[in-house]
């Protein structure tokens, strides 16, 4: 079972969790999205023992002409902070918190579902993974996006509540119980006892 399982980690990037990171400078950040890398240590160690695959999803901003990053306007909006340098492939920042260690698979995303225009479905295919186990950030966002995305494309999905977190508390709640429906819900405790 855990060969077809993976723990989907969503934009667990030091842009957006590390003090120097994009989010960090502009000291845009939330403690319970803060304790996310410490709750969800153990669970990757875990998995990866098991033989579970840990894939990691980075939100990218794809840099065009010198440089200059692509933002759409509904996010420059929300985070005017954002700018060159920021969530670049390769760079630092892009990549997940050092706290979670070297996944075994990383795909870039560009809007909040990481089957969005990623070659996310095709891995999870080759790979032969059936299960996934979502954690990250936000909830409200890039996680509840992919995880309906993972629904309906039949794969088992199951959302770790608190190994996700949102900015606010309420709004992680509200995610949570829109969830519901598509996916299982449990902790990172039962997922260890798993």
């Amino acid at each position: 079972m855990m060969e077809h399982t993976a723990l989907l980690l969503c934009d667990l990037q030091n842009d957006f969790l590390h003090p120097d990171g994009a989010y960090g400078r502009a000291n845009c950040t939330a403690a319970d999205i803060a304790a996310l890398p410490a709750r969800l240590a153990p669970l990757v160690a875990h998995v990866r023992a098991r033989g579970g695959w840990i894939v990691s999803t980075h939100f990218t901003l794809v840099p065009g002409r010198g440089g200059e990053p692509f933002i759409s306007p509904h996010l420059l909006k929300m985070r005017p902070f954002l700018k060159r340098g920021d969530f670049v492939p390769g760079s630092w920042g892009h990549a997940v918190v050092d706290e979670l260690g070297v996944p075994d698979m990383q795909v870039e995303k560009i809007a909040y579902s990481a089957f969005y225009m990623s070659r996310l479905e095709w891995a999870l295919r080759r790979a032969g993974i059936e299960h996934l186990l979502v954690a990250g950030i936000v909830t409200n966002g890039g996680v509840a996006s992919t995880a309906r995305d993972a629904h309906v494309r039949e794969f088992h999905t199951t959302i770790l509540e608190d190994g996700c977190a949102a900015f606010s508390r309420r709004i992680h709640d509200e995610a949570i119980a829109g969830l519901r429906p598509v996916a299982d819900v449990i902790s990172v405790a039962d997922a260890l006892r798993m």
